[in-house]
């Protein structure tokens, strides 16, 4: 029984703070906020899809940011969303090459470190 896919990623967040989230995974990164299930909308956080792309974030009431574990989204005009993030004042980080990619740091509006990377 192999494992087949990914159905989502879960980042966690401090309570209180889903109109950052909105703003940085919404606006910044371009994902659509989508319905969390009626059992769990009163954990609080929220979600974000686009394609097979899904997010959840959760609420954590002792939260730390994930300073070393990260996930790591494909785009496609890594340019621009480097100019996008820079004008919404979120700091973009380089790190090393890899080889056949383009990519850079950021962090979300909660310290939880996001790789952005292009194939070249």
């Amino acid at each position: 029984m192999p494992i087949l896919a990914i159905d989502h990623i879960l980042l966690t967040m401090p309570p209180g703070r889903e109109a950052d989230a909105r703003k940085f995974y919404g606006e910044a990164l371009g994902l659509a906020e989508i319905d969390k299930p009626k059992a769990l909308e009163r954990r609080g956080g929220c979600w974000f899809q686009r394609g097979s792309v899904v997010v959840h974030l959760g609420v954590e009431a002792d939260f730390r940011p994930a300073r070393k574990a990260h996930p790591a989204f494909l785009v496609d005009d890594l340019a621009a969303l480097r100019a996008v993030l820079i004008a919404a004042s979120h700091r973009v980080t380089e790190d090393a090459p890899i080889e056949g990619y383009a990519r850079f740091f950021v962090d979300d509006p909660f310290g939880n470190r996001i790789e952005l990377m292009q194939v070249l």
